[in-house]
């Protein structure tokens, strides 16, 4: 185990060196800077004060340049500074990564959750011939997974905060409210309703799919049929011996949903909620690269955090895979 996680650390470290590496690179050569958007927002129309911009900026230098100085600074976790907020990019990322983490944390255990108990029920009714209240939750499912995310997160704003006035629609926490302890706790997970409820239908509806499937299959499996054989029940047997067994892939895509803390973008605008996700959008507006290259290279390196955590979890959910790397 010590062997494969400094082997997968090493790799890591490498991955996310080249990802700043091409994210730097195709930032630059994407039209506009940030001299450009500066001075045409002061109404400047001297091109030396752009030339001086680009100047303090270091934009004026090589690529080549400019990138081995990033590079130097990433190594040292210093993300630069966003001119744009007259403040450190690692400072803007720290301020807003908690909201993202909370919004994604709680739609993970709601779309989990949701999805894997209807993907199971589902397989179940269809092991037990309920067939139309497997096609009913298929459906369900596929509805929700071709619903545009944008379109649902507006009607729920309409719906639950504007008709119905049940739920606050845009913000992290009421404005000028002043709460602390239990209070505010309160005003944060109601403000957190709708955008973890938006977010979650899309992965609940995959982990539905997802579950049904992998216990279909495993449904036909020889260890399934001892079991029954045994004389244990229906669900004991779905419980025991095809759930646990069909744990794998659910387990992958978790571990490809708990990576996305910067595919939140649509969601956090839609709700303004003050996460990841809404300062790359900004970032990326006010083409603030600095800022822009730091949020990139946080949200790629908790992909790869993640991707190492779902490998630890193959290990813990399947011993066959443990036992085959000790092998080789």
């Amino acid at each position: 185990m010590a062997g494969f996680l400094v082997a997968r650390l090493i790799k890591a470290v490498l991955v996310i060196l080249a990802i700043a590496a091409l994210n730097f690179v195709l930032i630059r050569l994407a039209p506009g800077d940030p001299a450009s958007v500066l001075a045409g927002e002061a109404g400047a129309t001297d091109p030396n004060y752009v030339v001086e911009l680009r100047r303090q900026f270091g934009l004026d230098e090589p690529m080549w340049k400019q990138l081995g100085l990033y590079l130097w600074k990433v190594a040292q976790f210093d993300f630069g500074y966003s001119y744009r907020n007259h403040v450190p990019v690692m400072q803007l990322i720290l301020e807003r990564l908690p909201a993202t983490l909370l919004l994604m944390a709680s739609s993970f255990v709601v779309s989990l959750a949701l999805g894997v108990g209807f993907g199971a029920l589902a397989a179940g009714v269809s092991f037990q011939r309920a067939r139309w209240l497997d096609a009913l939750i298929m459906a369900l499912a596929l509805l929700f997974y071709a619903t545009p995310l944008f379109w649902l997160a507006l009607m729920m704003v309409i719906v639950f905060s504007v008709k119905l006035d049940w739920l606050p629609a845009f913000g992290m926490e009421s404005v000028g409210a002043n709460l602390h302890g239990l209070a505010r706790v309160a005003d944060i997970g109601a403000h957190l309703v709708l955008p973890t409820l938006a977010l979650s239908f899309f992965f609940m509806s995959v982990y539905v799919r997802l579950t049904r499937a992998s216990m279909m299959d495993v449904m036909t499996q020889d260890h399934v049929r001892t079991a029954f054989a045994k004389g244990l029940g229906s669900w004991t047997v779905l419980r025991r011996h095809v759930l646990r067994n069909a744990l794998l892939p659910i387990v992958t895509f978790a571990g490809l949903q708990l990576g996305q803390a910067g595919g939140a973008v649509l969601i956090e605008t839609v709700f303004a909620w003050p996460g990841i996700g809404r300062l790359m959008f900004d970032a990326l507006l006010q083409r603030d690269y600095q800022l822009l290259l730091g949020v990139f290279l946080v949200t790629s390196a908790t992909v790869i955090v993640f991707n190492i955590l779902t490998d630890l979890a193959y290990r813990l959910v399947d011993p066959r895979i443990r036992i085959g790397a000790g092998a080789r």
